[in-house]
């Protein structure tokens, strides 16, 4: 069957290269839309549940929220860990789904069983799912500065501007903040006023709820026109609330101004940001929703921010302090360089060894097609072009082009045996393809028993799974390509390039070198057997000892010119105190000449993506060009500094 296709594929040329077109073609343009990123995506299908619980301790919260809903949660079909984390006036509840779930899937599921549960909780507590994005969905940060206005006036503009413009970039999950001071009105009541004048506390709440809203009423026909008639009664400044009657004594009214103050103060903060040992500021963390493209959406909120600084206030600014685009770009374009640098040992290789730079090129034009065939199949998957997608193809590149380099050598012998009275068009195109037929069956399947080496790799679960899958993946598809393209598109090309002169091996210098070097040793094992096992197993028995001293790792350490440093200090720390500490340690850090900027986060933003609690510090610190480092310094040695 074979040996029929690579008759049939030497014989029809011009449908073996209509067909590697459009696979070229389809190749480019699986390249251009394989979504980009540094990593594959290792975080589970999870979805968030957050929930305030304003001024309430973690035990309450605890009780009367996370409890119910986790137990609520445990049977929703195909969740495989519930987890609940109490905090301060917060419940977040995670719920875990098996490898495969869909993600929109499972929100839907989540609402339901909570739409059950929300009868159980206390009243005015609503529980919300947190953005569609996964675990590494971080993928921008961004400060806003501003010289001559207040923390609290660029929250207002984080909070009220700018956070819903980032949100409209293509593929944003959501945009948080963090940082600053959020405005809110506060009544400071005296007791002893509410004691004299018979008032509770609570009716002060009341009055000030029940007198915050407008009152729709009914439509009114005067002179052929029709009038709506409404009450207007929102709040809208501190005399406002000051105003308010509380009750009437004697025909005079008592006014929340009469028994307490009313101010314009800062909310509780569970979170601040600091950059640069210069003092706290407002920050946004922009979230990539899941399965989108990082590098696209973080160009999106660049393209973005770029729209909308011209319309801020003079004087505030827009400072990026991470972008995950800088890690993608210097990870794909060292597998970029490696796959170029691999091709073009493989070209030199082909033309030392056979000499005849037409040959060369039988072997050079189909590397490219295969990989881009395996693009094609990425694709269709679904797979990203990572470190470990693409350096499954790097692994790939040597073996993809056995055969065709075996294929155009035995090419070359048959060429040789013919007579110079045989060597005409039609003599030359049936030695070819006698030689084609005659490695063709046997490289197939020898290509195939590599293609299927990795197969065990795919019975991987959880992280190891989603890590290694897609270098599995990628590498199976690149050798099925050269599979198949070794049977069809190499008898094409070796008929239109192989012509001209062809050296007999024993004319190439390097060819007898080599020869000279391996027959003896061939012969001299080959003499004695047993010693040849004996010291194999010998090598293999000492190799055990340092193999089983070697480190391990889940994962290589990525250099992406960016430091992560995430400290952590005792239970129970002030924020004051954690806006002191973590000013102090990045003017340390900042002090160092190799560092460019350091971005310091303690606390929580406001998303449910975002856990931490006040005593833990999340640094991020990134670092000049290494042409700019003292000499001799490497990244360790800056770590140990």
């Amino acid at each position: 069957m074979l040996n029929a296709l690579i008759d049939w594929s030497a014989r029809n040329r011009f449908l073996v290269l209509l067909a590697t077109l459009f696979i070229t073609l389809a190749g480019i343009g699986a390249v251009l839309k394989t979504p980009l990123d540094a990593i594959p995506d290792l975080s589970d299908v999870q979805v968030i549940l957050y929930t305030e619980f304003p001024g309430q301790a973690p035990q309450v919260v605890e009780d009367q929220v996370t409890y119910p809903l986790t137990t609520a949660l445990l049977s929703v079909p195909k969740s495989k860990v519930v987890r609940g984390f109490s905090f301060f006036g917060a419940s977040f509840v995670y719920v875990i789904f098996e490898d495969g779930t869909d993600i929109y899937w499972a929100r839907s599921r989540v609402l339901e069983y909570v739409n059950s549960v929300s009868g159980k909780l206390p009243k005015g507590v609503s529980p919300t799912l947190g953005p569609d994005a996964t675990g590494v969905g971080w993928v921008y940060q961004y400060a806003v500065l501003a010289k001559d206005k207040t923390l609290a006036e660029l929250r207002t503009l984080q909070d009220w501007y700018l956070r819903y413009q980032l949100a409209k970039a293509p593929g944003v999950a959501e945009v948080a903040s963090i940082g600053g001071f959020v405005q809110q009105y506060q009544v400071t009541v005296d007791p002893i006023k509410l004691k004299t004048y018979g008032i509770p506390l609570m009716r002060v709440a009341e009055v000030i709820r029940n007198s915050n809203r407008d009152v729709g009423g009914r439509t009114l026909e005067m002179a052929e026109t029709e009038y709506m008639v409404r009450g207007r009664g929102y709040l809208r400044g501190k005399g406002d609330i000051e105003n308010l009657v509380l009750k009437a004594q004697n025909g005079t009214p008592v006014r929340i101004a009469d028994i307490g103050r009313v101010e314009l103060v800062a909310d509780e903060r569970r979170g601040l940001t600091e950059l640069n040992g210069e003092g706290e500021v407002v920050s946004g963390i922009a979230m990539a929703r899941y399965g989108q493209n990082a590098l696209e959406v973080i160009h999106n909120l660049k393209a973005k921010v770029a729209e909308i600084s011209a319309g801020l206030p003079d004087g505030v600014s827009i400072e990026t302090v991470y972008d995950r685009s800088e890690l993608i770009h210097r990870a794909i374009d060292t597998l970029k360089r490696t796959l170029a640098e691999e091709s073009l040992i493989v070209a030199l290789v082909c033309i030392v060894f056979l000499l005849h730079l037409r040959s060369a090129l039988v072997a050079i034009l189909m590397l490219p097609v295969a990989i881009l065939a395996a693009f094609i199949g990425m694709r269709a998957l679904g797979i990203n072009a990572n470190i470990m997608s693409l350096g499954g193809i790097a692994i790939a590149v040597g073996a993809m082009i056995d055969a065709a380099i075996v294929m155009i050598e035995n090419a070359h012998k048959h060429l040789e045996r013919l007579q110079p009275g045989e060597f005409d068009k039609h003599s030359r195109s049936e030695a070819i393809i006698a030689a084609c037929k005659e490695v063709g069956p046997a490289l197939f399947f020898s290509l195939l028993i590599i293609t299927v080496s990795f197969l065990p790799v795919f019975t991987l679960e959880a992280q190891e799974g989603r890590l290694f899958t897609p270098l599995a993946w990628t590498k199976t598809l690149s050798m099925a390509a050269a599979a198949l393209l070794s049977v069809t598109l190499v008898p094409v090309l070796m008929l239109l390039f192989i012509r001209g002169k062809i050296r007999p091996e024993s004319e190439n210098p390097v060819n007898r070198f080599l020869i000279r070097i391996y027959r003896p040793i061939i012969a001299g094992v080959m003499n004695w057997k047993k010693a040849t096992i004996a010291i194999a197993t010998f090598v293999l028995a000492v190799s055990i000892v340092p193999a089983s001293r070697l480190g391990s790792e889940f994962m290589p350490t990525l250099n992406e010119g960016t430091l992560f440093y995430m400290p952590t200090t005792l239970p129970g720390l002030s924020v004051t105190k954690a806006a002191e500490l973590l000013q102090t340690q990045n003017k340390i850090i900042k002090s160092f000449p190799e560092v460019a900027s350091v971005f310091g986060k303690a606390g929580r933003a406001q998303t449910a993506t975002d856990p931490a609690p006040l005593e833990m510090f999340e640094t991020v610190i990134n670092l000049k060009p290494e042409s700019e480092w003292r000499p001799g310094l490497t990244t360790d040695k800056l770590i140990a500094e």
